[in-house]
């Protein structure tokens, strides 16, 4: 080492100390930035719901959820527009899961390489990203004025499975994708057909994902309100509905109602009634986490 090399030794070390020093900084504004976009919707998010449920829990009773509304906000309920909600949410997911698993399996276990499903693909993927409002006018324009079903059940639901359609089938075939191509190849080698390759193994192996992200899915449909506003759903409903082909109510367009209404009273109303469209969400999402870890569990338990 000559003399020179050993004078600069010095400056060199120093000036990697000082180049770690300024990344371990901007490391660390990076990860404090990324925590506060984090945390600043979940703040926000928070103090909405605390202010909810402070506004609506004292209003929350059995008399609350069996009554029909009422021009009397003390009196008002919530019955006809929560069995609106279930009936749309059970008719979406007749309509939707069948079309969703079917497409996807489609896509994956058959069309992957042909024109028909490209043309798929690219149509899920461009209405994955449709506002939900255009849901509405085109079930408004094709379920109730050309199939001529009016502003009834299942034009509502039929509207909603459009809605949720593109999630269903992706979720569907990540869960696909999930079964190792060995198994479809050993079943194959053992004399089974794709069909039976497919309904006996690769769906059972991916039932736990498709019916997590279809789950998922019914729970985004039910807190849809523009889609029901188009379509035609009734915001002041003193029945329950008799039929798939009679007029309807759903807990959205009830609380939207509600809010649209200058009374301190019924803010309280909506307040409650947002709690309850929320216990139901999380109903929902708990069966989906529930389902899907008993059926790996079963699932591992076989291998």
């Amino acid at each position: 080492m000559t003399m020179h090399s050993a004078r600069d030794l010095p400056k060199r070390t120093s000036l990697k100390t000082s180049a770690r020093g300024g990344y371990k900084l901007r490391e660390r504004v990076f990860v404090g930035a990324c925590l506060a976009a984090v945390m600043l919707p979940v703040l926000m998010l928070s103090s909405l719901l605390v202010r909810m449920v402070i506004d609506g829990l004292p209003r929350l009773s059995w008399d609350f959820l069996v009554s029909f509304p009422s021009r009397k906000a003390e009196l008002a309920g919530i019955l006809p527009a929560a069995v609106g909600t279930l009936y749309l949410i059970v008719l979406t997911a007749l309509i939707a899961l069948p079309l969703g698993v079917g497409a996807a399996v489609y896509l994956e276990e058959y069309g992957k390489k042909s024109r028909l499903a490209l043309l798929i693909e690219v149509n899920i993927a461009n209405l994955a990203g449709v506002p939900s409002v255009i849901y509405g006018l085109l079930g408004l324009g094709l379920f109730v004025r050309t199939l001529g079903l009016g502003r009834s059940l299942i034009a509502g639901a039929a509207t909603l499975a459009l809605l949720v359609l593109p999630i269903v089938v992706v979720a569907s075939r990540e869960a696909l994708r999930t079964v190792s191509m060995s198994t479809r190849e050993a079943c194959l080698a053992l004399g089974a057909t794709r069909w039976q390759t497919i309904r006996q193994v690769v769906l059972p192996e991916a039932l736990p994902g498709i019916l997590t992200g279809s789950i998922l899915a019914l729970s985004r449909a039910m807190g849809e309100t523009a889609p029901l506003v188009v379509v035609g759903a009734l915001s002041y409903v003193t029945f329950l509905p008799d039929g798939i082909d009679a007029p309807f109510g759903a807990l959205p367009i009830q609380i939207f109602n509600w809010v649209s209404r200058p009374q301190k009273e019924f803010l309280v109303n909506a307040a409650a009634g947002i709690i309850v469209l929320l216990g139901m969400m999380l109903i929902l999402n708990a069966t989906a986490i529930v389902v899907r870890d008993r059926m790996q569990a079963k699932r591992s338990h076989r291998t």
